[in-house]
């Protein structure tokens, strides 16, 4: 899907607008992979949702320095029913750098912490984008095939 990004169209009501289309594809087989803004409204999927995994790499959920803060605000403001999105997935994932420029670590802590998951700590990787030579990302890829047959 292509998400409406930046500015008064970027809101997690505009996303799941456009999620709506996809609707009938999500079901407890789905495997979703959330990067940035986006794990975030994978948080949110996942109060609706229950899927087979959930991959977040880099995603706020609150704690600063997050560069993005106000825009960010709509996805993360309110508090995350965590109890419920860890029942609506069988597995889930966290990845998270100690030298993000974006979003600080603390908030992939926050988020594995809640969930009573694995922090996949990389260090030195930034935001697991281009910018930081992730053109590919061959031990989520592994993971991904490991965990979900």
């Amino acid at each position: 899907p292509q998400f409406p990004t930046p500015g008064v169209e970027q809101t997690p009501a505009n996303w799941f607008k456009v999620l709506e289309n996809y609707k009938d594809r999500i079901n407890e087989d789905t495997v979703f992979i959330g990067h940035s803004l986006g794990g975030a409204f994978l948080l949110r999927v996942l109060e609706r949702f229950k899927i087979y995994s959930a991959y977040l790499i880099s995603a706020p959920a609150g704690v600063k320095p997050i560069l993005n803060w106000e825009g960010d605000q709509p996805f993360i403001e309110n508090s995350f029913q965590w109890e419920k999105i860890r029942k609506n997935a069988k597995n889930i994932e966290v990845f998270h750098s100690d030298d993000d420029p974006y979003i600080c670590l603390g908030n992939g802590k926050l988020i594995a912490e809640k969930l009573g998951v694995n922090l996949n700590f990389k260090s030195g990787q930034g935001h697991f984008n281009a910018t930081a030579g992730y053109t590919s990302f061959p031990e989520l890829r592994d993971l991904i095939i490991k965990q979900n047959p």
